[in-house]
């Protein structure tokens, strides 16, 4: 029986693969986007919950480095003013990160935020990671987040996880972490915070 549930999983995780959507912004697009961190080196976990039963829905990583970008494996989020590869948003200024926010904290959900402080050399090697891996199919963000913090140096022993709550917990034992829960009272339709963002003020 344990043996048909399994097959029966894996099925079910080769099937999402094929939802993968592959996108390739142009060297002109991401270098216009390119936003050039002044900051600490560092790695963010977000972790999209439940309101409801606390069980987790979405991973997203935030990579600070020699430039901001984040990975969404899998997500729905997007704003014009960014160059996206292959899951990769290249421009995540800390305004693009309110907005990163914004759309996924809403009545039905919290966002966990979780960050620790690395060296620019292993931001640099995530980041590297990130742009390798390619377009992630639906349900594997977690597993892609946790594949890519793996083969990063402090983040070897996390575990590889479908996940995005188990990732989360794990994430938040490593030394140094600082954790920051976000909630909103936005009604859970969402589909017009992007024409929201788009027709900020800030971005005239």
């Amino acid at each position: 029986m344990r043996r048909i549930y399994l097959c029966f999983i894996a099925i079910l995780f080769l099937a999402a693969c094929g939802g993968a959507e592959p996108k390739w912004a142009s060297d002109a697009d991401v270098a216009k986007a390119r936003y050039v961190n002044t900051g600490p080196t560092s790695i963010t976990l977000y972790t999209v919950l439940s309101v409801a039963n606390g069980s987790g829905q979405h991973s997203g990583l935030l990579i600070r480095g020699s430039e901001n970008v984040i990975f969404d494996p899998a997500g729905t989020w997007h704003h014009p003013r960014l160059a996206e590869r292959n899951d990769v948003h290249f421009g995540m200024s800390p305004m693009m990160e309110d907005f990163y926010l914004d759309y996924h904290a809403r009545e039905t959900y919290d966002v966990i935020q979780q960050t620790v402080l690395v060296s620019p050399e292993v931001a640099e090697a995530a980041m590297r990671r990130a742009m390798a891996n390619g377009a992630v199919g639906k349900a594997q963000c977690s597993i892609a987040t946790s594949g890519i913090l793996r083969d990063v140096p402090g983040f070897e022993n996390l575990p590889s996880t479908y996940f995005p709550k188990k990732l989360m917990e794990a994430f938040g034992k490593l030394p140094g972490v600082k954790t920051r829960k976000f909630t909103d009272t936005d009604t859970n339709s969402n589909h017009g915070v992007l024409l929201v963002q788009a027709g900020d003020p800030r971005l005239q």
